[in-house]
């Protein structure tokens, strides 16, 4: 999908620069062209020569290049481009981006433009929840550009939190996605994701180590992937993909009620997130006390979100998440059949995976067949495992075809 399309690379400075030797690299390999656009500060970070070098193209770096600018160039890099990529994406950029400002060339093209712009931000976790910089990131969205991520994990600076550019290889996902129809045009698609948290009293809670990171990435795919989304969401800390409609939850049985609500007229049901099982039997109205030696916490069952669903809705495809410390398979494949679901992903939990974790492995069955994806950062996967769901969903519909005519 990417082959002889035009993206024009902005790099702005910041650490994450260093990247984009890998993200030209990639593009190239698909058969895109690429054209580099530095500003002053990005120079600083990685040499104009390393990206001229992978992409085949002299880097443009200034508004003042008079062999350029003799044709207007930085009008003729606007209309040449099919998609613009600001990657990495720093604060003050988008802080001139939603200003309109023109004060280099990149910021002059972009405002000269009419192609699509799609940023991905790089910068500290407090620059970028900073309320000025969600203003001006909530300006450029309503405009029409789409941001892709932050990311959360290890920063520069080696703190942790929102802020990090994501990676070259779903960068690359990204691109593709834009060229073409999707795999789910014109389908709704509904998804769970994260954890959910059962009272125990107003300052106490069970809940699970789930992040959210997988259900996030699926919803963002499906939306690249020309989906309407619907994505339930637990209590967690991600940015809401471009073009998903967000609900907000907290517990086990708001979460089943919201999934209900939104499954008529869905086509597809991924069920991520890490509900809880079990919740306590009664949750106090006040702090409970250390007074005791010890305490007896009496839990009963939570609604089963995904089977209710399946069960109500049969019309929908429906996949399950199993996350496991032993025996993946066999409780995954149980869990498919218990359940009546089209699809299951299984995935090992623990130390160092699965929760927490920006990378994840997949075992996906389906009846009559099983394949493995992964492991890859979690929205490669997501991609991954959404043109897998396309094509299982597909094979079941012209099945069903078959049998009822038969």
């Amino acid at each position: 999908m990417l082959a002889n399309k035009r993206i024009l690379l902005g790099v702005t400075g910041g650490i994450a620069a260093y990247k984009c030797a890998e993200l030209v690299r990639r593009l190239i390999k698909r058969g895109a062209q690429v054209q580099v656009v530095m500003t002053d500060n990005a120079t600083r970070f990685i040499p104009a020569m390393t990206l001229a070098a992978v992409s085949g193209n002299a880097v443009r770096t200034s508004l003042w290049d008079e062999q350029a600018e003799l044709n207007m160039g930085h009008i003729e890099l606007a209309r040449w481009a099919d998609l613009i990529l600001i990657a990495p994406a720093s604060a003050d950029t988008i802080a001139r981006l939603a200003g309109g400002h023109c004060s280099d060339l990149l910021t002059t093209l972009c405002l000269a433009t009419d192609r699509p712009i799609a940023i991905a931000p790089a910068m500290n976790r407090l620059m970028w929840s900073n309320p000025a910089t969600q203003d001006n990131v909530s300006k450029l969205t309503a405009r029409g550009a789409q941001f892709i991520g932050p990311a959360v994990g290890e920063l520069a600076e080696r703190e942790t939190g929102p802020g990090r550019m994501v990676e070259p290889a779903e960068l690359e996902e990204f691109c593709a996605a834009q060229f073409g129809e999707g795999v789910l045009a014109g389908q709704h698609v509904l998804i769970t994701a994260g954890p959910t948290r059962e009272p125990i009293d107003p300052v106490r809670f069970i809940t699970n180590r789930s992040s959210g990171k997988m259900g996030f990435a699926m919803a963002a795919a499906c939306a690249d992937a020309g989906a309407k989304v619907t994505l339930v969401a637990g209590p967690v800390v991600q940015p809401t993909p471009p073009g998903v409609t967000r609900i907000d939850v907290e517990t086990a049985e708001q979460m089943h009620k919201a999934t209900l609500d939104a499954a008529p007229g869905c086509d597809v049901f991924i069920a991520t997130a890490a509900v809880a099982d079990y919740k306590p039997g009664f949750a106090a109205d006040s702090k409970i006390k250390k007074d005791a030696a010890s305490q007896q916490l009496d839990l009963i069952r939570n609604p089963d979100i995904l089977a209710d669903l399946a069960a109500k809705h049969p019309d929908i495809f429906s996949i399950g998440f199993a996350a496991e410390t032993d025996d993946l398979q066999t409780y995954a494949r149980g869990k498919m059949q218990r359940k009546k679901l089209d699809m299951i992903a299984g995935n090992w939990v623990g130390a160092g995976k699965g929760f927490d974790t920006d990378d994840n492995a997949l075992w996906v069955a389906w009846p009559g067949g099983e394949q493995e994806l992964g492991p890859a950062p979690k929205g490669v996967l997501a991609r991954d495992l959404v043109a897998l769901i396309a094509k299982r969903q597909a094979a079941a519909t012209e099945q069903a075809s078959k049998d009822n005519s038969a």
